[in-house]
């Protein structure tokens, strides 16, 4: 682990047995859709994941407008909304190239999503930013001239720590928010990393992002980031994100079950949904 950076960070018996539950839900899920590939499904969860992400981020859009975009349809709506749309979709389509312990490779994906929409692009910013709630400043982003080293920093720390990728993921989205490395997007790369490096550890992942689980959870995600910052440290957000994740694995798993694994249409369908 990094000599310079250590994320402040407790193992609680709640995480750990989260990490176990997690892992046996994901072993039963693969093994069905290993069993029961469905060749749309992946598609129609990157269409959702790209909706959900953008969502968060006031994207006007609806999910059937953002498919037909998607489509390379004609689309009324703001421009600007298009263009996001069109960026992700072709980021999400590049992250099968995207190495999730490459810090060049961060800036290469922030430059496709957020290219023609601020003017620093595919670099850290220069200038400093805050996360605000209307007009209340809710969190300043670590001061500018720190940004580079310190994602340096925590990319070295992801890369040579040892904790599972469950919980690497979660506090490295927990960081990766607390020092707001550039001038917008920084949501939405958050978002998309942490899912980067959990579908590196379990494909199952590549379909159920944490996008969407997010934007089904915002207000009370927002608030576990806020009960983080004023904690100093990232327990409590990790232990968040591994239920939500658990809850809706289990949901899946219980579907599964109550089709005893023999209506492959209807499974895979609530798998799309989720």
């Amino acid at each position: 682990m990094s000599d310079n950076y250590n994320p402040p960070f407790n193992m609680t018996e709640e995480i750990t047995n989260l990490i176990v539950e997690i892992g046996e839900l994901v072993g039963t899920i693969s093994t069905f859709q290993s069993m029961n590939p469905n060749p749309v499904l992946r598609r129609e969860s990157r269409i959702k994941t790209i909706y959900s992400s953008l969502a968060i981020e006031q994207n006007t859009l609806s999910l059937d407008q953002v498919t037909d975009v998607i489509n390379g349809k004609k689309v009324l709506g703001v421009p600007e909304d298009i263009h996001e749309v069109k960026n992700a979709y072709e980021a999400y389509e590049k992250a099968s190239e995207l190495n999730p312990y490459n810090l060049n490779n961060l800036l290469k994906a922030h430059k496709i999503m957020m290219g023609g929409l601020v003017k620093e692009a595919g670099t850290f910013r220069s200038g400093n930013v805050g996360v605000y709630a209307g007009t209340t400043l809710i969190h300043a982003g670590t001061p500018a001239k720190y940004v580079p080293d310190l994602m340096k920093q925590l990319f070295d720390w992801l890369k040579e720590s040892k904790y599972h990728p469950l919980v690497k993921s979660c506090i490295f989205h927990y960081e990766f928010e607390f020092i707001h490395p550039f001038q917008d997007g920084n949501g939405r790369m958050c978002r998309l990393w942490q899912s980067l490096i959990l579908q590196e550890w379990k494909e199952i992942f590549t379909w159920l992002p944490v996008e969407t689980l997010i934007h089904e959870n915002q207000e009370e995600y927002y608030k576990v980031l806020q009960v983080a910052d004023n904690k100093g440290e990232s327990t409590i957000f990790v232990e968040f994100m591994l239920q939500m994740i658990c809850d809706v694995l289990k949901e899946i798993s219980e579907t599964i079950i109550s089709f005893n694994w023999r209506d492959t249409t209807s499974s895979t369908a609530y798998l799309g949904k989720t």
